[in-house]
């Protein structure tokens, strides 16, 4: 009797462990070239406010982070055959990206800009442009901005896997400049030894048609997950951890309005 009583006791233990001992890893997608958001440490491993941000959220969840790395332009095709569960990798909330995929709140929100040589005159216009190389990452929601408003101006657009790659071209001078995330811009490149003699020419683009309503969690259509999140991501502004990490990257509040 007593080792009846001990096997009952065990059993309702075991019930009572917190269920996310048996939730599934949560796969992350991620394309870790993108400083500060995602970029390689010397050891290989991923640094940066994207990750940092993700897992503070599988930590505020309970659940395992298993990242998946992959190219910026392959993440949505990526989510859609169940590779990954969720895309973290600063992608920004559109309307052409929400027929594919559902978006969380958002978890970060900055303007982009235009990078070329310090003192290259860039008018609101933009009619300085024309003729100008300006590359920008292929899949990215800045190649499309870059095609549909910078290209009938007469710019050049040139397409590239990374960001890091444009770099290399613009420090060498095969790019004259290139449009991007204006905090990425300026802590990937401009703060750097290569983009010493570059900076910020003309106006700052928010236009919510390219920019869409800042930069969201990527989930597929119709997942619960969503939700989840979106409670994870309240709680930790809530907590003080999200500054905790904000604090580490920035020197503003790159949450925004």
């Amino acid at each position: 009797m007593k080792k009846l009583v001990l096997l009952g006791a065990l059993a309702l233990s075991v019930l009572s462990l917190p269920t996310f001992a048996d939730e599934k890893p949560l796969k992350i997608g991620i394309e870790a070239a993108y400083p500060p958001f995602a970029s390689k440490a010397p050891d290989g491993s991923i640094v940066g406010f994207d990750y940092d941000i993700g897992n503070a959220l599988c930590e505020e969840m309970k659940v395992k982070c298993v990242w998946v790395e992959q190219e910026f332009d392959g993440l949505i095709p990526a989510l859609k055959v169940r590779k990954i569960d969720a895309i973290l990798s600063s992608m920004s909330i559109t309307e052409d990206r929400k027929k594919s995929v559902d978006f969380t709140n958002k978890y970060y929100n900055t303007p982009a800009r235009l990078v070329m040589k310090a003192g290259t005159p860039v008018s609101d216009s933009l009619a300085e442009l024309k003729g100008k190389n300006i590359g920008v990452q292929r899949g990215s929601i800045h190649e499309r901005f870059a095609r549909e408003v910078l290209a009938p101006l007469g710019a050049e657009i040139k397409p590239y896997g990374s960001q890091n790659e444009i770099y290399l071209d613009v420090a060498a001078g095969r790019l004259d400049g290139t449009v991007a995330d204006a905090t990425l811009l300026d802590d990937g490149f401009l703060k750097t030894d290569a983009g010493k003699g570059f900076a910020f020419v003309g106006p700052a683009f928010t236009d919510v048609k390219y920019f869409g309503d800042g930069v969201g969690i990527a989930v597929r259509k119709g997942d619960a997950l969503k939700d989840k999140i979106n409670t994870a991501i309240t709680a930790i502004r809530e907590s003080g951890k999200y500054k905790q990490i904000q604090d580490k990257y920035f020197a503003f509040d790159i949450y925004g309005k």
